[in-house]
Order: structure tokens, then sequence, then C-alpha cells
């Protein structure tokens, strides 16, 4: 086994969604539960099939998202794996409907941070062990860094 990284660097104003299912449906499913969530979310998916012609199937509503979703699953290479990268949204408008998607089998991360895909590879193909999302904690919270916090979810629309 062979362990390797892939660095995802979301751009200013992108989220990404990344998580592992298990039929082609899939594909279909998440456009579905993407634009039924909000009208103003833009996004591109890209899924990796794993059997048959095993292709990086994919769709979306921005074809900037498409393609660059199609090339993060195909350097991901983990069968059945999936990415989202939206825009004009956040993870929490999608991810209710998305965890009770039959096809959805688990969420490894929901983020705007930059992350580190760890992945194993073996003769047979690849999986994904894990994420690292983001960096580590420099200290904990003050007084000040909780105002701030409430702040900012104010300005984002999820805190009055």
């Amino acid at each position: 086994m062979r362990n390797k990284t892939y660095k995802i660097e979301p751009l200013e104003g992108e989220n990404i969604i990344l998580g592992m299912s298990h039929f082609i449906k899939t594909v279909e499913d998440i456009y579905e539960i993407m634009v039924n969530s909000s009208p103003a979310i833009k996004f591109g998916v890209g899924f990796c099939e794993a059997s048959g012609p095993c292709l990086v199937r994919s769709d979306g509503n921005d074809d900037k998202l498409i393609k660059k979703a199609e090339q993060m699953a195909h350097d991901i290479g983990a069968g059945h794996s999936f990415i989202i990268i939206m825009r004009g949204g956040f993870p929490i408008n999608v991810l209710p409907a998305l965890k009770a998607c039959r096809e959805v089998c688990r969420v490894f991360c929901a983020t705007a941070n930059p992350v580190e895909v760890l992945i194993a590879e073996t003769d047979q193909g690849r999986g994904i062990l894990g994420i690292i999302d983001g960096f580590s904690p420099k200290g904990i919270e003050t007084v000040k860094d909780k105002a701030a916090r409430i702040k900012f979810l104010q300005d984002i629309g999820y805190k009055r």
C-alpha cells in the first residue's frame, strides 16, 4: 500500500464537499439536491465510478465548476468518491439533504478551508483514508474572539 495526499485549495467564495457513495445515479441525485436547496448556488460535481468503465461522471450548473470538479475527482481517483465545488451558498444549505441521499455513504468534509485528502493506493485502486481540514488551533477563544465570531455569523445571516 502506498499513501499520498492531494491538496485542495478552494478559491475565495468556494466551498467543497467531499464524500463517498455507492451508485452511478449519485450524480443525478446530487444535482437535484443542489438545485432544489437554493436557486443561487452554482456548482459542479465529479464522481468516480468504481466499476464498469470506471469513468469520472459529472454534472452541475456552472461549466467552470464542473470542469474543476471533474479534474479533482480524477486526481483523487478513489472509487465511488464524489466532490462538489459550490459558490453562492454554504454547505449548511445542502448537507441535510445530501446526508439523507440514499446513495451517500459518508461525507468527509464540507469546507472553504484548504484540505489535504489522505489517499491509500493499492494494486486494485485508491481509497480515501481521511482528510485534514484547515489548520491546527493557535490558541483558545477569548471574549473578543467570541464577539468577532458572532459578528461574522450576523454578517452572513446565520445569527441575529
